[in-house]
């Protein structure tokens, strides 16, 4: 399909021309950023709107923290980027989405009903749409291009088989000791109630550790697709580091029995998402000279 940016520079030999994120895609986009801002905004500012357990409810709080402040501003920002051609922006994009589909299956699957509850699960399902649409139009070719040359590979294919092993790990370990002395499995030090743990541990093992896994297998074997899921679980798995750390001193304000302010390994871990996601930001070719006027019809 011609672009506007084709006919305004000649196509270099191997380059692929640049396509902005099209105008239902971004609308989507920016209708989940503004219900993730009305959702934080409100679970912050309305005192005891979540119900069940006072630990669940702080967590969650810490959650609206980070969605407010950090991942809807950030939303903002990398949604303009890809509407003028940037593929960072595109991928900053579905990076971001992601981490609102795997935080607000929190607040739709593992809490009681609340007054938030429609509009936690129109941030949920308008999250993973916009997502599947984000990451759907990306042009692989370009994504290619992108990453050609890549000289960090096997440090950011390692940071994901270690998340892999390590997340997997501990849930298949936690669950076989539940299957042998129904001991509850305890996924941080965060203060969590059972249908949190349980939920955690679904999106653990059938989400984040097969998405790290095959993210890694295939960013080794230097696979287009390999950078796309590197990209999105790498980004997406630091505003929800940042949202643990949070969580705790929100769980001691509140004086949650058991809480602690602070786990000296949450830190490391977030590192390890952080310095993984700036090799693989940093192995990225510039952006072609035309993606700010390109344009694609949808």
């Amino acid at each position: 399909m011609a672009t506007i940016g084709s006919r305004e520079q000649p196509r270099l030999q191997g380059q692929v021309q640049p396509r902005t994120l099209g105008t239902g895609t971004a609308a989507v986009v920016w209708v989940t950023a503004a219900l993730a801002l009305a959702a934080s905004v409100a679970g912050l500012v309305i005192d005891g709107v979540y119900t069940g357990a006072r630990s669940t409810a702080e967590i969650l709080r810490g959650y609206d923290v980070v969605t407010a402040v950090l991942v809807v501003p950030a939303l903002a920002l990398a949604v303009g980027r890809a509407r003028r051609g940037s593929l960072l922006g595109r991928l900053v994009t579905a990076g971001l989405l992601a981490d609102l589909v795997y935080g607000y299956a929190f607040y739709v699957f593992a809490t009681d009903f609340n007054d938030l509850f429609l509009l936690h699960v129109a941030v949920f399902s308008s999250s993973l749409i916009a997502m599947v649409l984000t990451i759907g139009g990306l042009e692989i070719d370009r994504v290619r291009e992108q990453f050609r040359g890549m000289r960090q590979v096997w440090p950011v294919a390692a940071a994901l088989g270690i998340l892999a092993i390590s997340l997997g790990g501990m849930w298949i370990a936690a669950a076989v000791v539940n299957a042998v002395n129904g001991t509850v499995p305890v996924g941080s030090r965060l203060v969590e109630s059972t249908a949190l743990i349980h939920t955690s541990a679904v999106l653990d093992l059938a989400v984040q550790v097969p998405l790290y896994a095959v993210g890694a297998v295939l960013l080794w074997r230097r696979s287009a697709w390999g950078y796309v899921l590197a990209f999105v679980a790498l980004l997406s798995g630091i505003p929800e580091q940042i949202s643990y750390l949070v969580g705790m001193p929100f769980q001691v304000w509140a004086g949650v029995p058991d809480a602690v302010a602070f786990d000296a390994l949450e830190p490391v871990i977030a590192g390890l998402y952080v310095l993984a996601f700036a090799l693989l930001v940093l192995g990225a070719r510039g952006e072609p000279a035309d993606a700010g006027s390109a344009g694609s019809p949808g």
